[in-house]
């Protein structure tokens, strides 16, 4: 990982300035304290220099609306200057919790909503701005990638639009299909899986858990997120199951076809852990099925883990499974919006994102190498190493415990 000196042997790409539209307010704000508290940090002979103008100051944050008028129509309004920064714009689309007026009517934003209002933020800086990054941790339409009969190619266009607009690079998390970069191939596109981020939640919050083969297994819900199974299972060193579903064609229910069952493909997993890995929990239907399966099957403790939590139904369904312990943890980032209702849940546990969002912007900005963000192995194995030797130092400590205190037993039996 490149080091706080490292930093300081390279000009800025430009004066960083982060805007965190209204659906990431909470995330910018964090990711802008630790912008802020790293950059106090650093203090040498460079930092008083006028390359590094404006390096170290209260706040990254830029000030920014999208007001609406009367009939719903809205702009974009940057309330500072952006002459010569290097912007970040952060956005969640998913943000369901935010509304607006349209002729005294209440209207929950869509992610079309959303991405009108980067838009309108994008065209309020006029071209001014030395670069813009936006940073969208779920991508827009990115379920609407391939074309398989006559409709439109949201995503695609959607990329599109942006780099016409005069963006630099779109940086997001996980993307339902990377290969939609297709459609800029001359242009930056980063997807970045948060596989660091799930292990160190598990590890954090479940202490006696082993990431041995011997103890867990990794299994894909579907045959599409196997590749970030894959991925997950070599770097631990686990072995891998599937579940093929098997989908009526004949019919659509609200746009996909439905599952008829889910068939398992892999070595018996009795008594072991698993985790379950996929992009995103929309329903929760497959993932609650899957865990009905793994259960069936004699698994021991069952974690969901996606990148997007969306909870599109709710969270009931989810209540009655773990009361059915059909499940035992479930694992999203905070990349997107979290309700309340959901934070509280005893089963969730939430990774925090925002170090990495903040250290991505930071070495984008001196235009450094993201490469140990896109695969961060090297991250995984240390915290895997200070886990287990951790843990074999506490199983060592139970085992001198109890032999102390059989042979006070013995002790108080002679006399």
């Amino acid at each position: 990982m490149s080091t706080q000196n490292d930093f300081l042997e390279t000009i800025p790409v430009g004066k960083l300035g982060i805007i965190a539209m209204k659906s990431s307010e909470e995330l910018g704000k964090k990711v802008n304290d630790y912008l802020v508290s790293w950059r106090d940090l650093r203090d040498n002979e460079h930092t008083s220099t006028i390359a590094f103008s404006g390096y170290q100051r209260k706040t990254f944050l830029i000030n920014s609306i999208c007001p609406r008028f009367g009939t719903g129509e809205g702009k974009g309004v940057i309330n500072e200057s952006v002459r010569g920064y290097d912007l970040y714009i952060i956005v969640d689309v998913t943000n369901y919790s935010l509304e607006y007026t349209v002729r005294g009517q209440r209207n929950h934003m869509s992610p079309d909503d959303h991405f009108q209002d980067l838009k309108r933020i994008i065209g309020a800086a006029g071209g001014k701005a030395r670069r813009i990054t936006v940073i969208m941790p779920y991508l827009y339409e990115s379920r609407q990638d391939k074309r398989t009969t006559r409709e439109s190619l949201d995503c695609a266009m959607a990329l599109q639009e942006l780099y016409n607009m005069g963006v630099d690079s779109v940086i997001t998390f996980d993307a339902h299909e990377p290969k939609v970069q297709n459609a800029i191939p001359l242009k930056t596109f980063e997807t970045i899986k948060p596989t660091y981020q799930f292990i160190k939640a598990l590890l954090n919050n479940i202490p006696d858990i082993e990431m041995t083969p011997e103890k867990m297994m990794i299994v894909s819900p579907d045959e599409g997120a196997m590749g970030r199974s894959i991925y997950f299972g070599n770097v631990l060193g686990l072995d891998i199951g599937m579940f093929y579903k098997r989908r009526d064609y004949t019919k659509v229910v609200n746009g996909r076809n439905p599952i008829l069952t889910h068939e398992y493909l892999g070595s018996d997993l009795k008594g072991k852990d698993v985790i379950i890995l996929d992009d995103m929990i929309s329903s929760g239907d497959s993932m609650l099925e899957v865990g009905a399966e793994l259960r069936k099957k004699g698994a021991g403790r069952i974690f969901f883990c996606a990148t997007f939590g969306l909870f599109t139904d709710g969270l009931s369904r989810f209540d009655e499974a773990y009361e059915e312990k059909l499940f035992d943890k479930v694992v999203t980032t905070n990349l997107i919006y979290q309700t309340p209702e959901l934070l509280k849940r005893e089963y969730y546990i939430s990774a925090d994102m925002s170090k990495y969002i903040a250290l991505i912007i930071d070495t984008l900005n001196h235009d450094f190498s993201i490469s140990e963000f896109l695969d961060p192995t090297d991250r995984i194995h240390k915290i895997i190493d200070k886990h287990n030797s951790s843990l074999k130092d506490n199983q060592n400590n139970t085992q001198n415990n109890d032999q102390n205190q059989k042979d006070s037993n013995n002790e108080t039996e002679s006399k």
